[in-house]
């Protein structure tokens, strides 16, 4: 028998959450049937003509309870920075690659509040992609270094895991 939540009645396993953007908001204006001609890249890095690049980052968001939901996005970079995210990403360097952009995806709760927003990232660990650290946005901000109850956040994201 699993363990219930006794704040939002959902199984307590399914708390620490993991969802995965497949591709940057502004990819998606484009039929999915042009995009691998438009597209250099793989599912951590991307350049799309006429859109621009993108580097996959992790965008964690702490929940009461000692839960996270960890985001897999896309951070909208410009072309000299993906170029070195690009050289450093099998390199003994990647432990001290620092980009900057703007998320591009939006977080479900907060669409309007975090998608565009700046971002910070930084690798945190060299087996995972570079994680939000810092935003000059106060909300973008709290995001990423708050904790939120952890109800609101799982109600955001259940229409997204159907």
């Amino acid at each position: 028998m699993k363990s219930i939540c006794p704040s939002c009645g959902r199984p307590l396993d399914e708390h620490d959450r993991h969802i995965r953007f497949g591709v940057p908001e502004p990819v998606l204006s484009i039929p999915e049937g042009e995009r691998a001609a438009l597209t250099w890249g793989n599912d951590v890095l991307m350049q799309v003509e006429g859109v621009g690049g993108f580097v996959r980052i992790l965008v964690p968001v702490k929940l009461t309870g000692g839960y996270t939901v960890t985001y897999g996005a896309w951070l909208s970079v410009e072309s000299d920075d993906l170029r070195r995210a690009w050289e450093a990403w099998t390199d003994p360097s990647y432990a001290d690659l620092r980009l900057s952009g703007v998320l591009a995806n939006m977080l479900p709760g907060w669409e309007s509040e975090t998608y565009v927003k700046p971002l910070e990232t930084a690798v945190l660990n060299v087996e995972h992609t570079p994680y939000a650290v810092d935003s000059s946005d106060d909300f973008m901000r709290r995001v990423i270094q708050d904790e939120w109850p952890h109800e609101d956040v799982l109600a955001a994201i259940a229409p997204y895991e159907s």
